[in-house]
Order: C-alpha cells, then structure tokens, then sequence
C-alpha cells in the first residue's frame, strides 16, 4: 500500500511569507494549435513538501544536490506527537512508550499543526533540538515533519536547523500525515539533482513494508 505525503503543487499552495509562490507560464498549448503543450514554472525550491540542503542552514553545507540519496529511501517510523500549535516536540510529546523502540533510521514527526497547505497559519509546531540530538545519537539520518519547517516561524536563530547541520542529518519539511497512520514504512522522497540549491521538492511517498524488521539496517 502507497500513502502519498506530499500536497498537490498549485498556484493556491502557501508558501513561506515572502518566498516565491509556484506560478505556471504556458508558451505552447496544443489546444490552441500549437504542437506540444511547453510550460515554465517558477516557484521557490522550499515548495510543499521539500528537502532542505545543508547549504540553507549552515555557512559550510552543501548543496541539495550533492546529498547522498540514502537520506531519502529507505526504512522510516511514523510517529505521532500530541502537541499543541507553536510548540516545540520533546520526547514527552512522542505517542511511543519508549525512545528506544524507535530503531529506523528516518522519522517522520505527525503534529497536525498546519492542516492546510492551501492556507497558511503561522502557529505551526516546530522541533525541540535536544529531540534532534536524541534521534542523532539513536543513529537516525533524517527527520521530516508536516509543518513548514523545523523551526518556529518567528525563531531567528533556528535552534533546530543548527542542529541538524551539527550531526549532519536530513531535513523534510512539508509533509502531509494526517492520513498515516503511527508504524514503520519504506520512505521514498528523492530530491531533484540540483546542485548547489538550498532545498528541492519532493515527491514523498510511504510504501507498507511486508518484513519491517529486514530493512531496519538499511
């Protein structure tokens, strides 16, 4: 079973106050006799469901381009947080009864925090780095989460993004959960090969595993 995670990319879609909206310019449509039908699309990279490159945190980062593809495929947990909007997760948040249960690799955080990818609320929760820290020192590779970033939207020193580039992990952003439920999944989010860009969007998708156990170490 496929659950698709990433919103539908249209010109309704929010994007991050200032950034630029996804618009489409036609140059050749075959319903007004052209040949092909030839499009342009402009639109920020941070766009829906995404993956930041290093480079859109920290001086020193690469490019999204350059990541290894293993941050994106693979063994993943889906974990619910009972939070409330503009909160930072901790583990206390976490529906598991014990940390150590979680043995993926990639985590995808449920907050139900931004329920509308159409209409922007600023109250989004966001990550607690010391929640980044555990799951790096579990030997977890990439963390995603269904809000627009790992950060608050007034936080201006991105605690949680420092984070990330400190253990050199993987961030998703722009997820939709809502229709997942908590378990363990193949993850499939592969970002566009763009080098030297601070993030691209992704096609996520979560594909059920029949062996959970015997993709664990992937």
């Amino acid at each position: 079973m496929l659950y698709d995670i990433t919103p539908a990319i249209t010109p309704n879609l929010s994007v991050w106050p200032g950034d630029t909206p996804m618009s489409r310019e036609v140059l050749m449509d075959i319903a007004k006799g052209d040949s092909v039908t030839l499009s342009t699309l402009r639109a920020t990279v941070h766009l829906g469901a995404h993956a930041d490159g290093p480079n859109h945190y920290a001086k020193t980062g690469t490019g999204i381009g350059e990541r290894p593809l293993r941050f994106y495929m693979g063994p993943c947990r889906v974990i619910s947080a009972k939070i409330n909007r503009g909160e930072r997760v901790r583990t206390d948040h976490l529906a598991i009864d014990d940390i150590d249960d979680v043995t993926s690799h990639r985590v995808l955080i449920k907050t139900g925090t931004f329920p509308d990818p159409n209409n922007w609320n600023s109250d989004f929760a966001a990550l607690d780095p010391a929640l980044v820290d555990t799951f790096a020192n579990k030997g977890v590779l990439t963390i995603g989460i269904d809000t627009p970033s790992v950060d608050l939207q007034d936080s201006k020193d991105l605690p949680s993004h420092a984070a990330f580039a400190r253990h050199d992990m993987a961030i998703l952003e722009g997820l939709r959960l809502e229709a997942v439920p908590d378990g363990e999944y193949e993850l499939i989010a592969l970002p566009l090969k763009l080098l030297g860009f601070d993030a691209s969007p992704v096609r996520a998708v979560l594909r059920t595993m029949e062996n959970p156990l015997r993709l664990r170490a992937d």
